[in-house]
Order: C-alpha cells, then sequence, then structure tokens
C-alpha cells in the first residue's frame, strides 16, 4: 500500500446498517466523488464498510472511475451496546478514556481498533497501490489513533460527515493529514 485514505460516510438517515443518506447525503457523496476526481488524488483500490450508508457514500466516484467496492466488515461501525443507550455519547466518552470498557453485547474500543487494524496490517503488506476505505465515525478516529495517539473523543466529535484522511509514510514516519474541507 502506498497511500491510505480513511473516509467517513455522508449524512445518514439513521444508525441502523440500512439507513440511507439523506439528501443531503447524497449531494455530500456527489460532491466527495467531485473532490477526488479534480483533487489529483489517486486511488486504485476502495475497500467499504458493508453498511449502506458507506456504499452510498462511494458510489459515485467509484462509478466515475469504473472501480469495484469491496465490501469488508472490519470497517463496520463499532456497536457500544446491544441495549438502548439514553447517554450513548457519555459512554463513547468513557470508551475513549477506557479502551477495555465493554457494555453489554458490544465492542471496547480496543476490540474495534484492533478489528480495522488488522485490515490495515494486511494492506501494509501488500502491493495495492493507493487504497481508499470508507467506515464510520467512531471507527475512523479508533483507526486514526495508531498514526496519531492524539486522537481521542474531541476529535471524533469534530469529524465532519462525510470527513477525508490521507495517511502516507514519509521519511519512516506515518502523517496524517485531513484533506476534505468543509
Amino acid at each position: 500500500m502506498d497511500k491510505l485514505y480513511l473516509v467517513r460516510h455522508s449524512e445518514t438517515v439513521g444508525q441502523h446498517e440500512d439507513s440511507p443518506l439523506t439528501k443531503l447525503g447524497v449531494r455530500q457523496a456527489q460532491m466527495l466523488a467531485a473532490f477526488f476526481d479534480h483533487s489529483g488524488h489517486q486511488v486504485d483500490k476502495i475497500i467499504s464498510s458493508p453498511f449502506l450508508r458507506a456504499i452510498e457514500t462511494i458510489k459515485p466516484f467509484a462509478r466515475n472511475k469504473d472501480l469495484e467496492i469491496e465490501l469488508d466488515g472490519r470497517l463496520e461501525e463499532r456497536v457500544l451496546s446491544r441495549e438502548p443507550l439514553d447517554d450513548w455519547e457519555e459512554v463513547l466518552h468513557d470508551t475513549f478514556e477506557d479502551p477495555e470498557l465493554k457494555f453489554t453485547g458490544g465492542e471496547s474500543s480496543a476490540e474495534a481498533k484492533k478489528r480495522v487494524i488488522s485490515l490495515i496490517e494486511e494492506l501494509e503488506n501488500n502491493d495495492c497501490g493507493n487504497v481508499l476505505l470508507v467506515t464510520h465515525g467512531n471507527l475512523l478516529a479508533l483507526l486514526l489513533q495508531k498514526y496519531n495517539r492524539e486522537i481521542g473523543f474531541y476529535e471524533w466529535k469534530r469529524l465532519s460527515r462525510p470527513d477525508v484522511f490521507l495517511i502516507q509514510k514519509q521519511g519512516g514516519e506515518y502523517t496524517v493529514e485531513r484533506i476534505w474541507k468543509d
């Protein structure tokens, strides 16, 4: 893998895996396609969360470039709990503070991070060019921690929909650059 593009999906109707994009989300997906088409960023491979909102976010770009969208469950959003959480944002904050914290039927931050990093490690060991991954906000923030330990709850809160980060190795070190401009 040469460069890694991390994309958070566009605005969506809900949080269920089959939740579609809103009308604004559809326009955001088109803007994302235009951004990649005109930015000079070359993408050789697209891998997406199997959730509908992630696929719909990248579909216009994939279609423009005649690229296949590969689905990988390791990019699915993390489930905090299978039980309803009225204070889910406070709970999410706590899971950034304690990566081992886990709720009923949910996945800890450490488990989710391990899951997505297994995909990154596979990509790093393959000559697959520039790879674009489409995922979800919480998982994106956890993945960014691999490259920047400072990423936490408050950085997650500042993510936009969509959002795009470029990860690349320069001089033996990885750099993280937010390339999406709201």
